[in-house]
């Protein structure tokens, strides 16, 4: 008796669907969609064109199956080829902000400290480009020279852009909130 699609390990998965299995394809969607859409979301996409975008990364990833070869996992996999078919998208509808370096004091508004700051928040704090260049590299998996290819920007520039953007969320992530007193919960 074969085992249940939820039983199946992600590398046996691809290699059904690579051989036609739409049942199989159909788990690993429903096993890392949320995960590719909030890949997305956090590199700017709108909720609905993530939803577009994810489709589409998806659909190619169906057709190249049989190139997915386990060497790495496929949530990674289907990562790169969403992260890669939005910057394609941007670029196509000329959304990208040209590579014009902001002002490091025109970050992004100070957030109450009352308030709970999570990645997605904090995030939206980073420059258009910082923000690209940190979730291809750490949310996608691409490598700085992966990242400079497909944005079309000199290395050191990506790795400007990385480097900025983690410095920026470290800053916002661990700075305690001022007048909150720390008390621990036992």
């Amino acid at each position: 008796m074969a085992k249940p699609l939820r039983d199946l390990h992600d590398v046996e998965l691809a290699a059904l669907s690579a051989a036609g299995g739409r049942r199989e394809f159909g788990e690993l969607v429903r096993r890392h969609g949320s995960a590719v859409r909030g890949l997305l979301r956090r590199m700017g996409a709108q909720p609905a064109l993530a939803d577009d975008v994810a489709q589409d990364a998806f659909l190619l990833a169906f057709e190249k199956c049989a190139e997915f070869r386990g060497e790495g996992t496929f949530a990674a996999w289907i990562k790169r080829i969403a992260a890669r078919l939005y910057l394609r998208h941007r670029t196509k509808n000329a959304r990208y902000i040209s590579e014009v370096e902001q002002n490091e004091d025109e970050a992004a508004p100070a957030i109450d400290s009352a308030v709970r700051m999570d990645l997605d928040e904090a995030l939206k704090g980073l420059t258009e480009p910082e923000r690209l260049c940190v979730s291809l590299c750490h949310g996608a998996g691409l490598s700085h020279q992966e990242i400079a290819s497909a944005m079309n920007l000199p290395l050191g520039t990506v790795k400007s852009h990385v480097k900025r953007g983690l410095d920026k969320l470290r800053a916002r992530l661990e700075s305690p909130a001022p007048h909150r007193s720390v008390s621990h919960v036992g």
